[in-house]
């Protein structure tokens, strides 16, 4: 709850979050800002896609193990995003994770991967209901 609080509280609209059937441990994100110099955001202006939507599944020990996060929308290529979305990154793993991580330095660092990881947008983004 206090994660969903202080996301709320972000000034600079970087992500939103919905609430999937009102479960407070599966969220719909969306990522509204991506690194405006990268090839990812030109993509994103060229098929009007005004967001990259995520979906964060929390487990029962939050915040002492990782989410499941994978890409909904649009359909991404590269940038440690596999073919069915789920998204590859040590920070995700029990490994890398930190009890210390929120969600919004997981998704500013997600937005970074995707960058560096030179991702490409693809496909029209799905309207989310």
């Amino acid at each position: 709850m206090k994660e969903l609080q202080d996301i709320a509280r972000l000034s600079d609209r970087f992500i939103s979050v919905e609430l999937v059937n009102e479960s407070l441990f599966d969220w719909n994100v969306k990522l509204h800002q991506v690194d405006k110099d990268s090839v990812l955001w030109q993509d994103m202006k060229e098929t009007n896609t005004e967001f990259i939507l995520l979906n964060l599944t929390f487990p029962d020990n939050f915040p002492f193990s990782p989410p499941f996060m994978r890409v909904l929308s649009p359909r991404l290529e590269n940038g440690y995003v596999l073919d069915g979305g789920a998204i590859c990154m040590e920070l995700l793993t029990p490994r890398g994770w930190s009890s210390a991580y929120t969600v919004e330095a997981v998704m500013r660092q997600f937005a970074a991967s995707l960058v560096k990881g030179q991702s490409r947008g693809r496909g029209l983004l799905v309207p989310h209901v």
